[in-house]
């Protein structure tokens, strides 16, 4: 989890890879009025996002229901969007991927092709809702290499 320009992508790709285990990105989940939104600068708003959460948890708990592990970057800015997310069948462990405003803000601006804008940053951090201390998972720093970050995540799943 984390905001634009975490590494969200990245990261899960290689962690799944070093798992073994299945990946889906959670951005494929999100309905074409979403993606037009946002690629026209436009935050989502809960209603637009219920739907693309449900969608992911659903995904999940068809994997655990077939007894495979998967890896999937989703924002879930916020715990009322993990809550859907942890409704899942199976464990649902969370790393919040994070970085500085500024480190953040150079990674969007290096990207094309995605529909996230730089400018959409600062609606993404006043939305974040760290994770809580009763959730399961914990924050890695984004500044390290991707797989020095993969390196920590999985010391730390184990």
């Amino acid at each position: 989890m984390g905001v634009a320009g975490s590494g969200k992508t990245s990261v899960a790709r290689l962690l799944a890879e070093r798992l073994g285990v299945t990946f889906a990105e959670g951005d494929a989940f999100h309905p074409h009025a979403n993606v037009t939104k946002m690629s026209a600068g436009i935050p989502l708003t809960d209603e637009d996002r219920w739907p693309w959460l449900e969608s992911i948890r659903d995904w999940l708990t068809a994997r655990a229901r077939e007894g495979v592990l998967t890896v999937v970057p989703c924002s879930a800015l916020r715990r009322a969007y993990r809550d859907i997310l942890r409704g899942a069948e199976g464990r649902v462990r969370f790393v919040h991927l994070t970085g500085t405003p500024e480190l953040l803000t150079a990674r969007i601006g290096r990207r094309s092709g995605h529909f996230m804008r730089p400018d959409m940053l600062t609606s993404q951090l006043a939305t974040l809702e760290p994770l809580g201390a009763d959730e399961d998972g914990f924050a890695v720093d984004v500044e390290p290499r991707p797989d020095e970050i993969v390196d920590e995540i999985v010391a730390r799943l184990r």
